[in-house]
Order: C-alpha cells, then structure tokens, then sequence
C-alpha cells in the first residue's frame, strides 16, 4: 500500500483516482488535498478521512510542508501541471501527472528531466495503455500474430456531444486557456501508435481546423445562450437544457457542484455550459488528421473528429501476415491471417472486462503505479521517455498543422534545445 497527496480534486481526481483509492484502500491512501474549491476540497478530504490540517487551498501551501506521503497526484488543469509536478518531484514525491504533461514541449522535455535529476518515478495518465484491450492488441503484435507492422489506421471518434460539451463550451475549448485539442484529447492515440510502433517518429504532416463551431452555422436568431429563448430547441442535439438535465454525473460536474436539475438549469441560464455552442469563444478543431512516417518504413494515419455519433475508439494495424481490427466499446479485436479461414478472421478476442472507465484504463494505471511505487514495476510500460514522444508529436502535428508543412522530427526535438 503506498500513501499519497491530491492536487487537484476535479473530475479525475475525484471520479477516477479518487474512487479507485476509495475502492481500494490496501492499495492507496490519500492522506492531504489541495483544491481552490471548498466544496470540492471537502468532498475529496471526507471521502479520504483526510484530517483538517492536511486540507490547502493552494499547493504552493501542501508542498511547502514536510513531505507527507510516497507519492503525489497532479490533477489540475493543463496548463496549472508544470509548477506543482517539479516542486513535487523536488520534494521527493514519485509523481502521477494527468496526461498532457505540459502545454509546451519544451516544458514536457523538462518534467521528465527532472525526475531523473531528483530520482524519482513520473507516471503520465495514459490510461489507454493499461486497458485490456490495448494490451491484447500490443501482445498480439509483440508475438508477430501479423508479422511486421507495417501501417496503423487510428481513429478517435469524439462524438458530437463530447465535442461540445468539451471542446467548444468546456474547459478545453480554447488554446490559451489549455492547449491544442490534438494535445489535450489525443496524446493518447498517439502515445498508443508509437507504442505499437516501437521505434522513432521521422516525419510527421497534419491537416483539419475549426469548420461547424462557428457563429457562421448558428440557427437563425439564436441567442447567445440556450436558455433565452432558441427559436431551434426542439431540433437542436446541443441545447443545453436538453443535453444537460440528462447528462451523466461526470459531465453535470464542471457545470455545477450541486447535480439537483434545478442547480443545473441555473448553473446554465448564463453559464459556459449554457452557451449556444455556435457563439462562444472556442478556437480548437473538431477535426484533425495526422500522418506519420517511423524509422523503419512504418507509417501511420490518425482520425480525431467531433463528428460521430459514437464516443469510442477505432483501430486497424496492418502487417505482412495478417491485419488486427479492434473496436473499443465493442470490446472486440478481429485478428485476420493472409490464406487463412478466407475472408473471416481466425480469431476474435473479448478481452476481459472492468467496470472502471476508459475501457478498464483507470483502474489498470492505478494498480501500475502503486506497483511502480512500491515494487518498482512497470518502468518499461510506464517510461516517461515514450509520453514525452507522444507529446512531441502532437506538438510537431499541431506546428504541422498550423503551417502547412511537414516536419521533421528530429530537427524539431533539436530546435526545443535553442
């Protein structure tokens, strides 16, 4: 069992670190938390039986005290990760930093130097790489059930409802305020490809924009929030009272601490999630492709887009002895030999299941990191090295993107030493 401090009691600290830890406490022991929200603070703090004194506003005032536990979980918002993340690691805290490390790449580079400086493990929240059925597909690569991997198809299906309670009304909406949504969504995807690719990036092109968000594509005579009035309620997916009343808990909780319908209706009357999500200040994309070129030959494609019906995720790997399929919420990989079983596949897998979110991730990195912590675990699936790639490539994608070049990988981890 390893004990361990909060910074940061949102939606991940409480609903999915938190939980596992209440679930769970031969494993985990959350001992202080820090939170600028008092009800927030006190909701974690009351789950956690944590004492009065070890409750702080701020973590500049929980990191000033005498080190308190083994670890420290970083959950605040992207661009609030760096500071308490290296005063942490300096005041010998092996760290669980929520995913993406940083908003800057030059940043990401110095987190992960800085755990090697203070000798200290950093764990990044890639929650993908510990679910069953990420890990089926890389043990089937890993055993050559397809040969050579030879090309990757990934998609990320956001779904038009996320898309908008996320990125265009939520708290990852505008770059400024948190950071490109190639970063902020899908440094996951690209920490599974080049997982699953096992070998360095070399070129990196991307392509999308912002194209249906906009005050352009709004209804005729749409207010500038739902509630006042939108002569397109009925028909509208994104009308917030609609949307909202019958959200999950997860999604009501940005909106409003108290999930009464009537705290909701007036968390939305003048609120950010109330907002007609053609006339708010979002800039991020709802759609984006990367293409990547790997040392090896290997080349890879990735899909992020708003506009699905599904909230999932969507593979396809392809090698010179057969292909793999997978379907997240399926829950279902497809492995397909050439010459075998004709045009049916030779195999389909149901991985094993949990009830814990992002596809069992949640709980599966949290049992890892207690390992890690405690035993020692883990380092090859938990190196900080691989997430500091998946950032740069979307760093690299996101400069691809925004320029209309192709960029070279190497050449652009050199330009973060100028």
């Amino acid at each position: 069992m390893i004990s361990a401090i909060m910074i940061g009691a949102g939606n991940r600290g409480i609903g999915a670190y938190g939980f596992y830890a209440a679930r769970n406490p031969q494993n985990l022991m959350f001992v202080a938390v820090a939170d600028p929200d008092p009800v927030r603070r006190t909701y974690f703090a009351e789950m956690h039986k944590i004492e009065e004194k070890n409750r702080f506003a701020g973590y500049r005032e929980l990191l000033a005290s005498p080190r308190l536990a083994d670890a420290c979980f970083v959950c605040t918002q992207d661009n609030l990760h760096v500071e308490p993340a290296l005063l942490a690691m300096q005041r010998g805290y092996d760290v669980f930093l929520e995913k993406p490390m940083a908003t800057t790449a030059k940043e990401c580079v110095a987190l992960a130097a800085a755990a090697k400086e203070n000798n200290v493990e950093l764990m990044i929240g890639h929650v993908l790489r510990y679910t069953p059925f990420f890990a089926t597909i890389k043990n089937l690569l890993d055993a050559g059930r397809i040969g050579r991997l030879m090309s990757i198809q990934h998609n990320e299906n956001v779904s038009y409802w996320h898309q908008a309670h996320s990125y265009v009304r939520g708290n990852w909406a505008n770059r400024m305020r948190s950071s490109p949504m190639i970063l902020a969504k899908s440094c996951h995807d690209l920490d599974l490809i080049a997982w699953f690719a096992k070998t360095q990036p070399v070129k990196i092109a991307s392509f999308g924009s912002l194209s249906y968000f906009t005050t352009q594509n709004a209804p005729s005579g749409a207010p500038a929030y739902c509630l006042d009035g939108c002569p397109a309620a009925a028909t509208c997916p994104y009308h917030a009272k609609k949307v909202y009343l019958s959200a999950p808990d997860w999604m009501k909780l940005p909106v409003s601490n108290d999930l009464s319908d009537a705290a909701i209706l007036k968390a939305i009357a003048k609120g950010p999630y109330g907002r007609c999500v053609y006339r708010c200040d979002n800039d991020v994309v709802d759609h984006q492709v990367v293409a990547i070129e790997f040392a090896d030959g290997l080349t890879a494609s990735f899909t992020m887009t708003g506009f699905t019906h599904e909230n999932t995720r969507t593979i396809k790997l392809m090698g010179t002895k057969g292909e793999l399929r997978g379907h997240l919420d399926r829950n279902e990989v497809e492995v397909y030999v050439f010459g075998e079983n004709g045009d049916r596949p030779v195999d389909v897998i149901h991985p094993d299941l949990t009830e814990s979110g992002h596809g069992g991730g949640d709980d599966g990195i949290m049992k890892a990191f207690v390992e890690l912590v405690e035993k020692g675990l883990h380092r090859e699936v938990a190196d900080v090295g691989q997430s500091v790639v998946a950032h740069l490539l979307a760093f690299a994608a996101e400069t691809a993107r925004t320029t209309g070049k192709t960029v070279e990988y190497d050449a652009f981890v050199r330009s973060l030493e100028d």
